[in-house]
């Protein structure tokens, strides 16, 4: 009985036992299932996503055209470029530019250079439609699945500012390329993406981005969403492109004449045509077919200019590039190999840029500058540093390389003289052209000062150096007696002590003339050929201070003057550009005001503005302007004249001028004509900055007056300001009349009616 229980007991437990383990193998095999259709699940999940994904990107790249930018600059080839001022002649005064960039058009790229940019960048450029499908292969073999495992598995989550980027650069077409350097750095349109796509930190904060991010990482992401844009906005380019020109071919050649001209070269070069004048010294335009080598540099240097820009570290790089492109070109069949091997044994030439080099009108560039403030308001500054506009000035630079030299010139003259102040004495210069008042040339500075050369931005001593013009101020005084009626040349004056009110204080201030002495009755001529300061006095008193105040401004003077009577000495301030004009205004006859631009030109060949202008007849009367022009040319005539050493025959031009020379020497002045509209006004003032004295007898006559002499030399033997002007038969008469009934000397006068002038003879 008991065993047939154990019996039973037994086979209950066995029975039991394999209902457990039927139990166990069922969990198993339930469990097993379970997680296949997890993997399922994931797989099927993982595919939605991934297909999602590229559906949106596809559908992104090549139907969604909105958020597009505005593509007419594009197709007008509005990129930024070279803004210049030329001179009168058409001779460019100066570059100036955001970017140096020169816009060619495709037939203008030699076709050895074409061939050399399309073997480095896109082989296939012509035949595509802004994406070369067939280098995908070529850019997916290089993704990095090392990089892509270990983000996965969740190894490099925490490192991922040191981790290479998953996706490898490469594989752009010349399309993208100039889409990703044109478009893709618009801050406001496109969130500068190629500035930030190797930031750690998203850039694009939408789910699906966000999402994508936490797999590749952010860095990755940002890198895929830029070449996502970049493929669309190249697709839409060549699109419109071809819509614009017509034909693919045409739309094309548009495209790489773009990619050419906009394409950044290195050292502050932008384009293939900046490029080649940057480092070969040669236009671009005459590249040959021999030029094999250099068109291959130049191709080279666009993938990375910080590595293949030539300079004197890099030689070996940029070589072993250049040798690769030139493979490249044979290998696509645009050269031979017998070529290649030609131009791979050439060495590396670029052109030898000179260092420091002396601008040759930066005064003129910083009168542009403000000139163009004010002429047009639709127009600035920025857009001659863009390049959308070329500006046409008066200056000659053939005058202003003259004069250049002539201040220097007279300033060595100083400093042998005083050879301590070698390097800090100063000067300036301005030539008028007397019909209009338009500016010849103008130097605010010696070129070299104080160890740097002069910049347009330096301080300009024409215009924004406010000094007393001295004796120089006394013509403007002799105009306005003879426009009172009661004075002429031969009116006799008073040369004898005169005293004035000593400002506020109880005493009187007694003049005296720059020899000391007084030569009592004088006729007015011998007055104001000697500059005597007690007899400009006098006629201050008798005329009235306010006259000559009005005389000064209808002549062009616009700095206001002091009303005291020491302003007919000249001890009020004004810049050297309105003395020069009040000077060319009494020669010419014609009321103008200085002006430096001569015409700006827009970039579509519409003239902005026209400048060139004449003037009205100057509001003095005929009779006291011509007494005024025969005085100052009697100072250059008579003996006793302050500026008679222009009166010899080493310098057979006719001219009216005056000295001036300041209180304790401080300046020294010259300001000259030729006569009448056709002539030329120069004004020339030396001084120091600090205002300290050039040193007893340091004079206008013996400072400034050699470099208005250089000048007029120089500019009338070249012939570029037209033939030497002759002064009236009848003033020239009449001075000769003078100086033989004066009998000077006791020698008799030369006879200058005639006024005739070889100049052949004299240079």
């Amino acid at each position: 009985m008991v065993s047939c229980t154990f019996l039973l007991n037994g086979f209950r437990r066995m029975q039991m036992g394999s209902l457990s383990a039927a139990r166990k193998i069922r969990c198993i095999r339930l469990g097993r299932l379970r997680w296949r259709n997890g993997v399922v699940r994931l797989l099927i999940c993982t595919t939605v996503i991934t297909a999602t994904l590229v559906a949106v990107g596809l559908y992104h790249v090549y139907f969604d055209r909105t958020n597009l930018p505005d593509i007419e600059p594009f197709t007008r080839f509005e990129f930024p470029t070279i803004g210049h001022v030329y001179d009168a002649n058409g001779q460019p005064l100066i570059e100036m530019a955001r970017e140096y960039r020169r816009n060619i058009k495709y037939e203008d790229i030699p076709p050895i250079v074409r061939d050399a940019i399309l073997a480095t960048e896109d082989k296939n450029f012509f035949t595509h439609g802004g994406v070369d499908y067939s280098v995908i292969p070529r850019v997916l073999s290089k993704v990095r699945i090392g990089t892509l495992a270990a983000r996965l598995t969740g190894l490099r989550r925490e490192n991922e500012g040191n981790s290479p980027a998953i996706f490898p650069h490469g594989g752009s077409t010349i399309t993208q390329q100039l889409v990703r350097c044109h478009f893709l750095k618009d801050l406001t349109a496109f969130k500068n993406m190629t500035a930030q796509e190797n930031s750690n930190q998203l850039r694009h904060g939408v789910l699906f981005p966000r999402a994508l991010s936490y797999i590749i990482g952010s860095r990755s992401v940002n890198m895929l969403v830029r070449k996502l844009e970049e493929i669309r906005l190249s697709l839409w380019v060549e699109n419109k492109m071809q819509e614009r020109f017509g034909s693919k071919r045409r739309a094309k050649e548009e495209i790489l004449a773009r990619y050419a001209s906009f394409i950044y070269m290195g050292n502050g070069q932008y384009g293939f045509a900046a490029a080649a004048e940057y480092y070969f010294g040669r236009p671009l335009a005459m590249f040959t077919v021999d030029d094999a080598d250099k068109a291959a540099l130049l191709a080279g240097i666009a993938k990375s200019p910080l590595y293949y820009a030539p300079s004197a570290n890099n030689t070996e790089r940029v070589l072993r590039r250049r040798n690769q492109i030139l493979a490249l070109m044979a290998a696509n069949g645009f050269i031979s190999r017998d070529r290649v091997r030609g131009a791979e044994q050439r060495p590396i030439q670029v052109a030898v840029r000179r260092k420091n080099k002396v601008p040759l009108a930066p005064a003129v560039v910083g009168n542009v500058l403000e000139e163009l403030k004010g002429l047009c308001a639709d127009l600035s500054i920025e857009d001659l540093l863009q390049g959308r506009i070329q500006v046409y000035s008066t200056v000659d630079a053939r005058v202003q390389q003259i004069v250049n030299k002539a201040l220097e010139y007279g300033l060595e003259l100083y400093e042998k003289r005083h050879p301590s102040t070698k390097g800090l004495i100063q000067g300036s210069v301005v030539v008028l052209r007397n019909r209009d008042a338009s500016i010849l040339a103008e130097t605010g500075g010696r070129q070299l000062y104080k160890d740097r050369y002069t910049s347009s931005s330096d301080f300009n001593r024409v215009r924004k150096s406010l000094r007393q013009p001295g004796s120089a101020m006394k013509p403007i005084v002799y105009l306005a007696a003879f426009q009172q009626g009661t004075f002429n040349l031969d009116t006799m004056v008073p040369d004898e002590p005169i005293g004035i009110p000593d400002g506020g204080k109880q005493s009187t201030k007694w003049i005296s003339n720059y020899d000391g002495q007084f030569k009592g009755m004088i006729p007015l001529r011998e007055a104001l050929a000697e500059s005597r300061n007690a007899v400009a006095i006098w006629i201050t008193e008798q005329i009235g201070i306010a006259s000559i105040l009005r005389t000064a401004r209808s002549i062009g003077v616009r700095t206001p003057l002091q009303p005291y009577a020491t302003t007919a000495l000249g001890a009020s301030e004004v810049n050297l550009l309105e003395l020069a004009n009040a000077y060319r205004t009494m020669a010419s006859g014609i009321f103008a005001q200085p002006y430096v631009i001569r015409k700006i030109v827009r970039n579509s060949g519409e003239v902005a503005a026209d400048n060139e202008h004449g003037g009205p007849p100057v509001p003095v009367d005929d009779y006291a302007l011509s007494l005024i022009q025969e005085g100052l040319r009697g100072l250059v005539r008579m003996p006793t004249g302050t500026a008679h050493a222009l009166d010899s025959s080493g310098f057979p031009i006719p001219v009216m001028g005056k000295t001036g020379t300041t209180n304790d020497f401080r300046d020294a002045l010259f300001v000259g004509s030729t006569y009448g509209p056709e002539g030329i006004t120069i004004a020339v003032r030396i001084g120091f900055d600090d205002n300290r004295s050039l040193g007893p007898k340091e004079t206008g006559g013996r400072v400034a007056l050699p470099v208005f002499k250089e000048i007029t030399l120089r500019v009338y033997r070249e012939r570029l300001t037209g033939p030497v002007p002759e002064f009236p038969a009848q003033m020239e008469q009449s001075i000769n009349n003078y100086l033989r009934s004066e009998s000077i000397e006791g020698e008799s006068p030369p006879e200058r009616g005639s006024n005739r002038i070889n100049l052949s003879r004299h240079f």
